[in-house]
């Protein structure tokens, strides 16, 4: 903290003079001051006056009129000032060599405080800077000692099985019990479709039956008890929320009464042309 204040004072000492706060103005110079500034002001009284007057004195225009040409006006007024500034020269307010330094040294002071400001602020930006860096290289330090200490850890497992080759062995053995389970899945539907064509085949009619009361409509074909289980299953699967399936009239009745007898299919609550299946893996 200390070597930051003697740069700091250092480099006021080179860079910003010493300037003392007391006006160095002279009675007579302020009074040349004040009389200039009244002058100033008489003019731009005058100045008001003629254009009040002229205000006053301008002829009325009808409405119209005076909308089609009061544009046109103001945009003269504004290229007559603008053209008047840039050929204006500025001018000194005073030619008092006392007034002239006390402005100059009223103005250095406000640099001289800006200054001091931006140094300040640069100064604490350092600052923060230096923490950020010490910070990084702690970091930066801690990654190499982890490096460091994994390095060893895989030179001492270098005969034991890597942690690859055990994931991969895991997964094949996963595949494999996955393809086995496919392949017996296979196994008990083709058993289950074989009993079940075997033990519940189609009535003997033809495998069609004809709706109740329209004997002139065509007959509709009966589809198996497998076929009915099959519906049923994926019903349950697909929408587990919304089971059931309605009853065609490709279902034969016999089979209908067969699974809802035996407890592997319900009716629903509140239609009873509507059947699903008992959830067994619940």
């Amino acid at each position: 903290m200390q070597e930051k204040t003697s740069e700091c004072d250092t480099w006021k000492a080179e860079y910003l003079p010493e300037i003392t706060t007391e006006s160095v103005c002279s009675v007579e110079a302020k009074r040349e001051l004040i009389e200039e500034c009244e002058s100033i002001w008489k003019q731009m009284e005058e100045c008001q006056s003629k254009l009040m007057r002229l205000a006053t004195d301008t002829p009325q225009m009808s409405d119209a009129k005076l909308s089609f040409q009061l544009p046109r006006m103001q945009m003269k007024a504004l290229t007559a000032e603008h053209n008047q500034w840039q050929n204006r020269i500025p001018e000194i307010i005073s030619t008092n060599p006392d007034v002239l330094v006390s402005l100059g040294k009223e103005e250095l002071q406000k640099v001289k405080n800006h200054l001091e400001m931006v140094l300040s602020t640069v100064q604490s930006k350092n600052k923060q800077l230096k923490e950020d860096l010490k910070r990084e290289q702690q970091w930066y330090e801690e990654q190499e000692q982890l490096l460091y200490a994994l390095n060893e850890k895989a030179n001492t497992e270098v005969g034991q099985p890597s942690t690859k080759s055990l994931k991969m062995r895991s997964f094949n053995e996963l595949k494999n019990k996955i393809l086995q389970l496919k392949s017996y899945k296979e196994e008990l539907l083709d058993a289950l479709g074989k009993f079940l064509s075997d033990h519940f085949p189609l009535p003997e009619n033809g495998g069609s039956a004809k709706k109740k009361g329209y004997s002139e409509e065509p007959s509709v074909e009966l589809i198996t008890l497998h076929e009915i289980l099959e519906m049923l299953v994926n019903k349950l699967m697909s929408t587990p929320h919304e089971p059931y399936v309605k009853i065609r009239d490709s279902f034969w009745p016999p089979y209908i009464e067969l699974l809802l007898r035996n407890g592997i299919a319900l009716r629903h609550p509140e239609d009873a042309k509507r059947i699903r299946l008992e959830a067994f893996h619940m």
